[in-house]
């Protein structure tokens, strides 16, 4: 062969492998069979067969653009939880895959708008424009990548901010039995967010829409729905958007936490979202245990709860704090649900139905109420005046009990329970009537002093309105100094004290005149 002949073989080879080349890239995998066909519909799923390679979670696609989540991947069928709801669904059916997992729109357009479980607007106000969109389900932080809880979350509330404190990152469970006031304590905690650079999200699951409709009433009077977003599932939706709902506004408030910013998401309340489960999971035949509720019912909620933090200072140092609700029966804190939460949560909040129908409102129970981390993050003027509080109110209440079989009491016992009175009346507080930090501890230090001991109990409550407006008036330094984190000092002591006993030797006076 000449040389000739050789270079156009090479030439010749080079080309045919080029060629090849192109026609590998060019070539096409074969359609993939993307429809399936609803072999059953019930109250809130579907089981499909076909779809093959369908992912968990994937969203799927049923006539009339009605959208269902696939949940059970059986080998011969699928169950699909429906999102939308089910009687415009019927056997025979065709469904396609969508080819994405189930995601919710997230960013700063969702501020002040009101939303279902899929990020679909329910306000009147046109389509949310938002900035990407993220999965429902998230993995929580590693580890590593979390930062210690040492930032407070003022609620606004006295008996909560000085007692059970909560800090950024944290999960404090709020827990009472029905009509204990546990809403009302989570909407305060975010009307007291209002200037404070902390982003809301309060998500109700499974309630009735008048009373949802009151909470974003409240949130709106109050110019407070700048910084909030509202994520509605009502007692009418499909048990599928019930059970997504908390799993969607983590995932809005972890788009604030990973861009630097703090979050906080009310969860109102995993009671129901636990009936949610259980309901779709009985009706998937999934295998029933304790109280009926599948065996992962633990892991659903420790999932969400924990992917709440705060995160360190390399990836922004943002934090999303949690605030779940649930509903307790005759005050049973050791049924099934509320164990579960209490050993996932760092501390909980325990509303009291006798202390509430007694007129003691927050009725917070400070003996079964803790907080594992808030006591880290509290403000340093804060355990200057309420730090053997706790104790002592407890042992208040524990003595009051007793004394009603008594007739004969002795001073130190008669004193005792005469500050306990005045205590229990200093952290009596109405709803929406949030306190900032420095009015709070002027009013603590008055009490813990002794300074309104000689104030009658009906009056405590007026005296504390001055001794409030004395030290946002005369000691606005003095407030700087306690929310920058300041301690104390003796000065700091003598001018409290120099103006509460001005305020009540005023008071007094003007009750003798």
């Amino acid at each position: 062969m000449s040389s000739e002949e050789k270079i156009m073989n090479t030439v010749l080879d080079q080309t045919i492998e080029a060629f090849d080349r192109v026609l590998e890239r060019e070539k096409k995998e074969p359609d993939v069979q993307v429809t399936g066909t609803v072999k059953f519909v019930g109250q809130g799923i579907a089981n499909v067969t076909g779809l093959p390679g369908l992912q968990s979670e994937e969203l799927v696609r049923f006539p009339g653009n009605l959208m269902g989540m696939a949940f059970n991947l059986d080998p011969d069928e699928v169950g699909v939880i429906l999102l939308d709801e089910s009687r415009h669904i019927e056997a025979g059916d065709e469904v396609r895959r969508t080819g994405r997992v189930l995601d919710v729109p997230v960013g700063e357009n969702l501020l002040g708008r009101v939303v279902d479980s899929l990020g679909r607007p329910m306000d009147d106000k046109g389509p949310i424009r938002a900035a990407s969109r993220m999965p429902v389900e998230r993995e929580a932080s590693g580890i590593l990548d979390r930062a210690p809880v040492n930032v407070p979350l003022q609620t606004g509330i006295k008996v909560i901010d000085a007692l059970i404190p909560i800090g950024r990152g944290q999960r404090e469970l709020i827990l009472g039995d029905r009509q204990t006031g546990k809403t009302a304590i989570a909407v305060d905690t975010i009307l007291n967010q209002k200037g404070k650079d902390v982003i809301c999200i309060y998500c109700a699951i499974g309630k009735q829409s008048s009373d949802v409709a009151t909470v974003i009433e409240d949130f709106r009077q109050r110019k407070a729905m700048d910084y909030i977003v509202v994520v509605v599932t009502s007692e009418d939706n499909p048990p599928g958007l019930r059970y997504v709902a908390p799993y969607a506004a983590a995932t809005i408030g972890e788009y604030f936490r990973d861009n630097g910013m703090d979050a906080l998401v009310v969860f109102d309340d995993l009671t129901r979202h636990a009936r949610a489960y259980r309901e779709i999971s009985l009706l998937l035949r999934r295998p029933p245990g304790r109280e009926a509720y599948p065996g992962d019912i633990f892991y659903i909620h420790s999932r969400l709860l924990e992917r709440s933090t705060h995160l360190n200072k390399e990836l922004g140092g943002g934090s999303l704090t949690a605030l779940p609700i649930i509903e307790t029966e005759a005050q049973n804190l050791s049924a099934y649900i509320p164990t579960n939460l209490i050993s996932i949560t760092d501390g909980q909040i325990y509303l009291s139905p006798t202390m509430f129908q007694k007129g003691t409102m927050p009725a917070v129970d400070a003996g079964k109420s803790v907080s594992r981390v808030g006591g880290k993050t509290q403000l340093p003027a804060y355990r200057a005046v309420a730090g053997d509080l706790r104790l002592s109110y407890s042992q208040f209440r524990e003595l009051e009990s007793f004394a009603r079989f008594g007739t004969r009491l002795d001073d130190q016992t008669r004193e005792t329970l005469e500050r306990g009175y005045r205590v229990r009346e200093v952290l009596k507080q109405d709803q929406y009537q949030t306190m900032p930090a420095p009015e709070q501890i002027a009013v603590l230090f008055a009490m813990t002093e002794g300074i309104l001991d000689g104030v009658p109990v009906e009056k405590i409550s007026e005296v504390e309105d001055d001794i409030r407006k004395s030290m946002k008036e005369d000691l606005p330094e003095l407030c700087h100094d306690i929310l920058e984190g300041k301690k104390l000092d003796e000065e700091s002591r003598q001018k409290l004290e120099k103006i509460c006993r001005e305020v009540v030797e005023g008071f007094g006076s003007d009750r003798s005149d």
